[in-house]
């Protein structure tokens, strides 16, 4: 994952007084009343009205992050299902959120176009009974023989590489997700997002699973589609959301219900972090984990958004187990195994939440180098 804001930082000045206001970890003592199911129209107005101008950036239409499930086990420790997810990008929060179980899901990005691709995943999920189904719609492939519900995302996979692309099938699956977004939804797609529908469906169709990393047909150095879905946790445990029909339906279940809600937002932006955080404090909710790939990174090099971020974060409901999913190219001490520095560029490391506010607060992180030195 990559990431740049285009827009100019807020003066100095502002964050200081902001600093004042908001710097706190609010405390969740309202009763839970987050929605089980949102309407057609209040999903959409949020996208919409929560939502930040567009950015411009290269788009990464998949993860490039092989080892994303191997602090799972870990976040999963004493965490019971509920709760909030935030994520940022497109494909690698259904496997977080798959084995977190919120009750409701909020991803952002700068970029209309992860929006966009996130809606598509949205018609597929609906419409498909199992990943056998999803598969056969993502890629445009007609369903193999003997797959079953107990089939492995390897065996998934391989069977569905053996099979051609069919483009009378994209044509009949690319107007069928059109119209389970604008005819059934209602979603008032304007003509950009229905070319974006169309570009972003064609690479998936083009490229089937071997598609890889900002479209590269060869991965890049993340890997293809296959080889993120049959990737496993540190014991060799597959966990992505295609790793089994139970991690599938979960993830299915949420879109179907409207709880999983695509973002146009920066970071450091004035809205769309904020909208999410008074939605969540309104419905006495609280965040469990927060994926933020390599976007801090970026923040950090860029003036003052990453003082901008923390205070956004600051905003958010948390609890004591509310914890930072990051990516990295580097960690400190024996926090890491190093097995994780032998296959990919990235390693996965958690940090509580409170506790990266609470060191933003005192001065006591003021770098990147900080933010990972807190990071396990």
């Amino acid at each position: 994952m990559v990431y740049r804001r285009l827009a100019a930082s807020a003066g100095i000045g502002c964050v200081v007084f902001l600093t004042a206001f908001l710097l706190t970890v609010p405390s969740y003592k309202a009763a839970d009343t987050l929605p089980r199911e949102l309407t057609d129209d209040a999903y959409w107005k949020m996208v919409s009205d929560f939502s930040e101008q567009s950015g411009s950036f290269r788009f990464e239409y998949m993860s490039n992050e092989l080892q994303f499930q191997y602090v799972i086990p870990r976040l999963k420790e004493n965490r019971k299902p509920g709760g909030v997810y935030l994520g940022v990008g497109p494909e690698q929060n259904f496997t977080y959120i798959a084995a977190i179980q919120p009750k409701i899901a909020f991803i952002f990005d700068i970029r209309r176009q992860n929006t966009i691709e996130h809606l598509i995943y949205k018609a597929l999920f609906e419409m498909s009974s199992d990943r056998t189904e999803f598969l056969s719609r993502l890629f445009s492939r007609r369903p193999p023989q003997g797959l079953t519900e107990k089939s492995t995302a390897r065996q998934l996979f391989q069977a569905f590489r053996a099979v051609p692309a069919d483009a009378d099938l994209y044509r009949e699956n690319l107007q069928v997700v059109k119209d389970r977004l604008m005819k059934q939804h209602r979603f008032p797609f304007s003509q950009a997002d229905q070319e974006s529908i169309d570009f972003i469906y064609r690479i998936f169709f083009d490229t089937g699973s071997v598609f890889g990393y900002s479209a590269s047909v060869f991965g890049g150095f993340g890997g293809t589609y296959a080889d993120l879905m049959t990737a496993t946790d540190q014991q060799g445990q597959a966990r992505s959301y295609l790793a089994s029909e139970e991690n599938f339906q979960v993830v299915r279940e949420l879109e179907r219900k409207n709880l999983i809600i695509p973002i146009v937002g920066d970071f450091a932006g004035p809205k769309a972090l904020r909208n999410v955080a008074r939605y969540i404090k309104e419905h006495g909710g609280f965040v469990t984990a927060f994926y933020t790939s390599n976007v801090e990174q970026y923040l950090f090099q860029q003036g003052d958004d990453w003082r901008h971020f923390l205070i956004n974060v600051s905003a958010f409901p948390m609890d004591p187990l509310s914890t930072f999913i990051r990516s990295s190219h580097f960690a400190y001490g024996d926090a890491i195994p190093a097995r994780q520095f032998n296959r990919g560029r990235f390693i996965q490391l958690l940090s509580p939440m409170a506790e990266v506010v609470k060191a933003f607060n005192s001065g006591q992180l003021t770098s990147y180098e900080d933010l990972i030195r807190m990071s396990k």
